[in-house]
Parts: C-alpha cells; sequence; structure tokens
C-alpha cells in the first residue's frame, strides 16, 4: 500500500497552501510532497509584488507536465490529492495513468463540463479582462473574502489573503474553459479510483459541477464517488475544520488505493488515449 501523497494546489495558491494538510498527513506517516506550479516557487507576499514574468506563458499543459515529472521521480505511485484547478489537473493525471488512486475537491471547470452559474460569475474578472490569456492575474481582497472564502469574517480573510494568496496566469482559465487541452477520456478503462468532493457553500466550483464531472466519471469502471460536504466553500482545504475534510479524503484514498505501487519509470507509464 503506498504511503506517498502528492497535494496539487490550484489558482491562486502555491504550494504553500497545504501547510496544515501536510503536516497532518505526515503526522501520520505519510510521505507528502507538495510541487509548485512553474514560477511559483516562492514566498507568497514576493509573488504578489514582483510575479515570475514566465508565469504568464504557463497553461494547463505545462503545468500538468511538469506535475507528471515530479511523480515520476517518486519511488512509488502516489495518492493524489488535488483542489480547484488542482482537482482538474488531479483528474487528467489519472487518466494518463498516473497515481493509485486521486481525490478531486472542488474542482474547477473542466473541459467537456457544463460551467455552473457561480464559476461563470467567478471566471468574469479574469475571462472579461482583454488580453488576460497572455498576462498574470491579481486577485482582489474583495473578491476573495467575498467569493473565494466567503465564510470567513474579513479580518480572517485579509490574514489569510496575505498568507496565501499569489497571482495566477489567464492562460490557465481560457485553457480549463475554452479549449480541449485539459479532455478526458471518460470511460478509460485504466483509470485509478476517483473521489470527487464538493462544496456547497462553494462560489467559485459550484457542487452542481462537481456532480456534473461525477456523471462524467462515474462512466469508467473503476470506483468512482462524489460527497457534497453542504456547509463548506472554495476555501475548504484552510478554513476550520479542515480536518474533516483532510480525513475523509485520505480515508478513502487510502481505502481504494491500488496495490500496484512500483516505481513509476520502472512501470514506464503512458498517457492515456
Amino acid at each position: 500500500m503506498t504511503k506517498t501523497i502528492m497535494l496539487i494546489h490550484g489558482a491562486w495558491l502555491n504550494a504553500k497552501s497545504w501547510e496544515g494538510f501536510k503536516a497532518h498527513y505526515e503526522a501520520k506517516g505519510h510521505t507528502v510532497v507538495a510541487p509548485n506550479w512553474p514560477y511559483d516557487d516562492r514566498d507568497p507576499a514576493e509573488l504578489r509584488a514582483n510575479p515570475h514574468p514566465k508565469l504568464k506563458e504557463i497553461g494547463v499543459k505545462g503545468i500538468v507536465d511538469h506535475l507528471e515529472a515530479e511523480i515520476r521521480k517518486l519511488p512509488e505511485q502516489p495518492i493524489l490529492i488535488g483542489h480547484s484547478a488542482g482537482g482538474v489537473f488531479t483528474q487528467i493525471l489519472l487518466d494518463r495513468g498516473f497515481g493509485a488512486a486521486g481525490v478531486a475537491i472542488d474542482p474547477a471547470p473542466t473541459t467537456g463540463v457544463r460551467l455552473g452559474i457561480h464559476s461563470i460569475v467567478s471566471a468574469l474578472p479574469v475571462l472579461g479582462s482583454w488580453g488576460s490569456w497572455g498576462r498574470v492575474m491579481h486577485m482582489s481582497r474583495k473578491f476573495f473574502g467575498a467569493r473565494f472564502a466567503n465564510t470567513l469574517p474579513p479580518e480572517k480573510a485579509d490574514y489569510y489573503y496575505d498568507r496565501y494568496i499569489v497571482p495566477t496566469a489567464g492562460k490557465v482559465y481560457w485553457d480549463g474553459i475554452l479549449t480541449s487541452v485539459g479532455k478526458i477520456r471518460w470511460d478509460n478503462p485504466s483509470r485509478a479510483p476517483l473521489l470527487l468532493i464538493g462544496g456547497g457553500l462553494d462560489l467559485i466550483a459550484d457542487a452542481s459541477m462537481t456532480r456534473a464531472i461525477y456523471d462524467k466519471q462515474k462512466r469508467a469502471p473503476s470506483e468512482t464517488v462524489l460527497k457534497i460536504f453542504e456547509d463548506r466553500s472554495h476555501w475548504t482545504c484552510v478554513d476550520p475544520g479542515w480536518e474533516q475534510v483532510a480525513d475523509f479524503a485520505l480515508d478513502w484514498a487510502m481505502r481504494h488505493a491500488r496495490p500496484d505501487t512500483a516505481n513509476v519509470a520502472r512501470l514506464g507509464v503512458t498517457k492515456a488515449a
């Protein structure tokens, strides 16, 4: 049984946002890796003040290829746990044949799935900004408090904004919503088990959209499960009570993880058709 976990962050965050999950899982005896997206490997405050100029060029394919390379360095197939866009990347990596099991938490808009109304509204500041497909974008404090972490009191929202929020590439939005670069084979017969987690108060990735992704993913023969936490927002991996989400995700993944945890490089995993 694998003891390795890879945590995959989404847009507007970097690996620092996983610090609670990482410590929690390590205390249970797991090896936990949380790779940054390319050009995101600095403190959030520094990234906000001075984002890397090449960040604007990063899209879904570049990020997923980077994550695949990180998986290939590991001694065994990891459990993949991703949040938001990281939940989409988790599904793409599973489709490529990686992961002993996968958990997609509040998955962002996914190619081939109709957007929820909240996702449309939340994407407008990026998609409605001319040239955003080739720019580094910044999230406002107002947007963070109103839509990303809408269950937090204002003073807590400011604290978490300062601690975790980073700029992101507008290209990631365009790739995820308007192109087929992240297309997934829903009935992939070799896909590892997958748990989809949604939030009933999520104003970034509607629970209805998580259900729609589940309806697509359950076409695969492997175990596919949906769990909605009705009282949780998109900030669920940091919001008070995040341990409940972390434990549910890991307990399910450990029960359903595939036993074929041999060295990834030796397995020669290939991308799904």
